[in-house]
């Protein structure tokens, strides 16, 4: 009976520890769980916090100039070429110069050879002949009725005025007969090929007895002739860089032929007007190429460099935003942001010009996007 009664004492005892432990363990637990929901919720408002009052780097607007220059493309051409063609009807007799021939101006490039024009010359002067005698015998009728009418009543008025046109008449027919033999003496010079230039041919398109001229199937030049002493270095700059280009500005340029030299030019001439397919300004530069490095027709990679105006304002690039809606700079104003709209300019590095509603010494955004809302509250 005693032992009974022992053994439920131990029993309850045992089932009132392990009750205590239990109650223990949740209430332990219970306080675990308090505290790391004060913690979640510590650390979201501290988000919202971050996000709703973000902290941002200010720089400060700088005024000034930023000079830049941008890679274009470029094409290299000869000062003066020419495509030289046959004006008459003829063959070619005679060829003094092939591909690559260094020729000088009024140099006889070639001969061609037209026997009707030696017919048509001697008819002409034939016809001058003809018209002469016409001409001598009018201005003898009319000199004897001049030298009759001295006499009163010999020779009518109206015979001698008569005479003295048809004189006249027969002087002007001897002129047109004299302009007609220049004519045909002109087209014999025709026969002449000559260089109108100094330069190299670098096409020779005939042979020995080929047809050519207005009449002729091929429609190929005899010759083409180009100056490469003095090139043309012609790129087409955009719109948006037209502004600041002048006609002194000096660029250097490269090729591929000759990849590690470096080579100078001055702007020389500006088109003044912007082509209509490319919205471009053309620009040309000459190029001295005395020692023939260069060639006609290559392209080049030219920097042209472009001055800034006084009026821009200097910013970081990353300070630009770029969004669907516009272009603007956010602007650091009493611990708010503001966003300021601008237009881009020049870039150099990591700088970029802006033109906007700010001054020098406003403060922007170093790193500024979109999501740093207008009006919103920053910390710097």
């Amino acid at each position: 009976m005693s032992h009974c009664i022992i053994m439920n004492n131990l029993k309850n005892k045992f089932i009132i520890a392990l009750t205590a432990m239990v109650m223990g363990i949740s209430l332990l637990s219970s306080c675990d769980s308090g505290k790391k929901e004060k913690n979640e919720q510590a650390q979201t408002v501290k988000q919202e916090n971050a996000i709703d009052t973000p902290t941002v780097v200010a720089v400060p607007v700088k005024k000034g100039k930023l000079s830049t220059t941008i890679a274009i493309p470029g094409e290299l051409t000869p000062y003066q070429e020419v495509d030289l063609y046959a004006k008459v009807n003829s063959y070619v007799k005679t060829l003094l110069i092939d591909i690559g021939s260094q020729v000088h101006q009024g140099q006889l490039l070639a001969v061609l050879e037209a026997p009707e024009i030696n017919s048509q010359l001697a008819q002409a002067q034939s016809h001058i002949k003809q018209m002469e005698a016409v001409y001598f015998a009018s201005k003898a009728t009319y000199d004897r009725l001049y030298s009759t009418s001295k006499t009163p009543g010999t020779v009518s008025q109206n015979d001698l005025e008569q005479a003295e046109a048809k004189k006249n008449s027969d002087y002007a027919n001897v002129e047109a007969a004299k302009s007609s033999l220049k004519e045909v003496a002109a087209n014999l010079n025709y026969l002449e090929i000559r260089a109108p230039f100094d330069g190299v041919i670098t096409s020779r398109n005939v042979n020995l007895g080929a047809y050519v001229g207005p009449g002729g199937k091929s429609t190929d030049p005899l010759f083409v002739l180009q100056d490469q002493k003095r090139l043309r270095l012609v790129v087409s700059v955009p719109e948006i860089y037209t502004g600041g280009l002048t006609s002194k500005s000096d660029v250097s340029f490269s090729v591929e032929a000759l990849p590690n030299q470096k080579f100078t030019a001055q702007v020389k001439r500006l088109a003044g007007a912007l082509d209509v397919k490319l919205r471009s300004e053309r620009l040309e530069m000459d190029v001295f190429n005395k020692d023939k490095k260069l060639l006609p027709h290559m392209f080049a990679e030219v920097d042209v460099p472009l001055p800034s105006r006084d009026s821009a304002f200097i910013v970081p690039k990353t300070a630009v935003v770029t969004s669907t809606e516009k272009v603007f700079v956010v602007k650091l104003l009493n611990h708010h942001a503001v966003w300021v709209e601008v237009k881009k300019g020049f870039q150099s590095g990591d700088l970029m010009e802006v033109y906007g509603d700010l001054k020098a010494g406003d403060n922007v955004a170093k790193q500024a996007t979109d999501e740093i809302r207008d009006g919103s509250v920053v910390r710097d």
